[in-house]
């Protein structure tokens, strides 16, 4: 069985062979080392970064580095983002901090393509936030900081900024 993931990274590999005037078959969007998955099957890698600054350019950072293990991993990677602090602001419906378009829509693409996003409850009820306030997208861990802790025993890679 295909997954959705997978399915996706072949139907943009074939667009991008088209547009790019070369042929392109479904294969080149598996990774070398990657076998036939079964929806539910635990991942070989599980990664979880740690988000929690408000500057654009950590945004872009950590976004583009959750893309590329997608890329690399297809569905063999479960990917973990932890909001608290002053990064939760990505997964608010109404953010209080800037948040551009463009990172909006990467976070909206990467939970559609699985990556997880966990928000600090803590930092949301210092801000008076509740669920409804986040992204349906969302789940709500009790402290961000033991989320990464908790996520790194169970054999996690921890990336941070």
């Amino acid at each position: 069985m295909i997954t959705r993931r997978r399915l996706l990274t072949s139907f943009a590999t074939i667009a991008a062979g088209i547009f790019a005037g070369r042929s392109a078959v479904a294969s080149e969007a598996t990774s070398d080392d990657a076998e036939l998955r079964f929806p539910g099957d635990p991942t070989e890698h599980n990664v979880v970064y740690q988000f929690n600054k408000s500057d654009s350019k950590y945004h872009d950072a950590i976004l583009f580095s959750a893309a590329e293990m997608l890329r690399k991993y297809n569905d063999n990677i479960t990917i973990v983002i932890t909001a608290f602090g002053p990064g939760i602001h990505i997964l608010a419906k109404k953010p209080l901090r800037d948040v551009s378009d463009e990172v909006k829509q990467k976070i909206k693409s990467l939970a559609d393509y699985g990556v997880k996003f966990h928000a600090c409850g803590n930092t949301m009820d210092s801000m008076g936030w509740k669920k409804e306030d986040m992204h349906d997208f969302v789940e709500i861990v009790q402290i961000g900081a033991v989320d990464l802790v908790e996520l790194q025993e169970k054999g996690y890679s921890y990336i941070s900024w």
